[in-house]
């Protein structure tokens, strides 16, 4: 059985203490890798999750995303920090739904609570067949999930992809958007062409664990909010996508305010 912390980027386990001296290795484990996650890595990896992780595919203020290997496949392991600058960039509303869904109030245990939202958030998605990485499991700060991409790396960004067909991806946002208000009664929250990403010409809604119920005060607006940002990301790429027509097409009508009806 491997030490836990050989489970962590171990393409060169024989070499793994001298890649600890390199500065990027040591920079990646001392912001992921504490001995807890560690061990939550290891224990992930007794359960069958995945046999280890290769190397990160994103990382940021709130936490990493890194590619992980199972036999002859890929999945996706997301370490959120622990610490309190990772609630930092969240907006108000989602910690309040997060503070309602649970008793924790220390920032650890809020985390855990963070990735198991988003855990079941994105099987919600899967359940209403919105193109969304598919959940495996979960493990306090650490979510192991579909990897969409390929041997050659992971999907890039809407923002980053060369669009051939933007009208292609216009409706298909349509579809993915509206199964998500109609079928899976959520709404996003924060989507933009930044946290979707577009593989084989499909785009891919990530970043989930902010979603709200669409009966939520504020989920209208967040709705509106996320069709602006792609319908100005369509008209630059050549589709001339309409904000209003956008919105009443993922069924964004039937979360209007009354007193915003026209």
């Amino acid at each position: 059985m491997p030490r836990p912390e050989e489970v962590a980027l171990p393409s060169r386990r024989e070499r793994f203490e001298d890649r600890r001296k390199e500065s990027s290795q040591r920079d990646l484990l001392d912001q992921f890798f504490d001995h807890r996650t560690l061990l939550a890595v290891s224990r992930l990896v007794s359960q069958g999750q995945f046999d280890s992780i290769d190397f990160p595919v994103a990382t940021g203020k709130e936490g990493g995303v890194f590619r992980a290997t199972k036999g002859e496949e890929y999945r996706a392991v997301k370490i959120y920090r622990i610490g309190n600058t990772t609630f930092h960039n969240l907006p108000a509303y989602a910690l309040e739904e997060l503070s309602r869904e649970t008793s924790v109030r220390n920032y650890g245990g809020l985390i855990i609570a963070w990735t198991r939202r988003e855990h079941t958030i994105l099987g919600r998605l899967a359940d209403a067949e919105v193109r969304a990485p598919h959940p495996y499991g979960h493990l306090r700060n650490c979510l192991v999930m579909e990897f969409i991409g390929n041997e050659e790396g992971a999907a890039p960004r809407l923002v980053d992809a060369q669009i051939d067909d933007p009208e292609a991806v216009y409706r298909d946002l349509v579809v993915q958007i509206g199964r998500m208000v109609r079928e899976a009664h959520l709404v996003h929250g924060d989507l933009s062409p930044y946290n979707t990403l577009l593989y084989q010409g499909r785009v891919v809604l990530i970043d989930v664990a902010q979603a709200v119920a669409v009966d939520h005060p504020q989920a209208f607006a967040l709705l509106e909010r996320d069709i602006l940002n792609f319908a100005k990301f369509l008209r630059r790429a050549g589709f001339p996508a309409e904000p209003g027509e956008f919105l009443d097409a993922v069924g964004g009508r039937a979360l209007r305010p009354a007193t915003a009806e026209s």
